[in-house]
């Protein structure tokens, strides 16, 4: 209970830190933290959590943290171990969401090349305009891709305006290849020329990326694997710990208080650096204005 109460009077200090400085800098800035909130609620939104808040989320990122340290002050007792625990479940929420966004982006990213080719066809051979292609096949697309082409919809049915219709599009797929696409229709539906051409450049070029992404991701697969261990392991050490002699006593002592602490650092820092290293480059987004 008392890693609980030293967990919830963390995040009550950084929370106070936080709004006293939001509190000072509002009279000068005063669309500052009206920006962070709108930024926050895309975030959520386009991770597939539209009606989650920003308060919602972080508090569900605190209850994750005592739930957390709960467990943790029952084996390493009422410490900094409890406290570290606590701390890191907060993060646990973002990582799960962070995690359910790269999968919404990989499944973007698998699909493209044959939406830009269904586009191609559509436009080419089909006789359908560009806007009305665009829609027809986003609607058709992955399950990931189709709130982002329903809003969009909603815009081209209210004003036929397809730069605010791809405008509305970019900012809710937040994907460089939608970028590209949306602005290789744009300027085609406002200048002309050959679409055909440059729209199957685009899926080749998309076709190649993809196919480079799942041969590296398919040789980490060991690696990624292993990475796991990083904290199955210790975990399960130390829970072995506690039914061997006087374990469960000595981690309460000074001395194993700080062990476990440091092997926490270490597992923690271990996890971030095999996560750094394996992590994919992704393509910049420099056509999303």
């Amino acid at each position: 209970m008392s890693s609980l109460l030293l967990a919830a009077c963390a995040a009550l200090g950084v929370h106070l830190l936080f709004t006293a400085g939001s509190a000072r800098t509002v009279t000068h800035r005063p669309g500052l933290v009206a920006r962070s909130r709108t930024a926050l609620h895309t975030a959520l939104r386009r991770a597939g959590l539209p009606d989650v808040s920003p308060w919602g989320f972080g508090a569900a990122s605190l209850a994750v943290g005592c739930a957390a340290a709960l467990p943790a002050a029952a084996a390493f007792g009422v410490g900094v171990p409890a406290v570290l625990v606590g701390v890191g479940g907060t993060f646990v929420p973002a990582a799960l969401w962070r995690q359910r966004r790269n999968a919404a982006r990989r499944a973007a990213r698998d699909a493209w090349p044959r939406l830009i080719e269904e586009i191609r066809v559509l436009t080419g051979s089909g006789g359908r305009s560009l806007p009305q292609a665009l829609l027809d096949v986003g609607l058709r697309g992955p399950e990931e891709l189709r709130p982002a082409f329903l809003a969009a919809q909603r815009e081209w049915a209210l004003t036929t305006d397809f730069e605010r219709t791809t405008r509305i599009l970019k900012d809710h797929l937040a994907d460089p290849t939608a970028d590209a696409t949306c602005e290789t229709l744009l300027v085609a539906a406002e200048v002309g020329g050959d679409v055909d051409r440059r729209l199957r450049a685009l899926a080749e070029d998309r076709r190649h990326d993809l196919i480079g992404r799942k041969e590296a991701r398919s040789r980490q697969a060991g690696a990624r694997l292993a990475r796991g261990f990083v904290v199955m392991v210790p975990a399960g050490m130390a829970v072995a710990g506690l039914s061997v002699g006087d374990g469960g006593a000595a981690y309460r002592t000074p001395t194993g208080q700080l062990l476990v602490a440091a092997g926490i650092a270490l597992v923690v820092t271990c996890w971030w650096w095999a996560s750094s290293i394996m992590r994919l480059p992704e393509p910049e987004r420099v056509l999303d204005r």
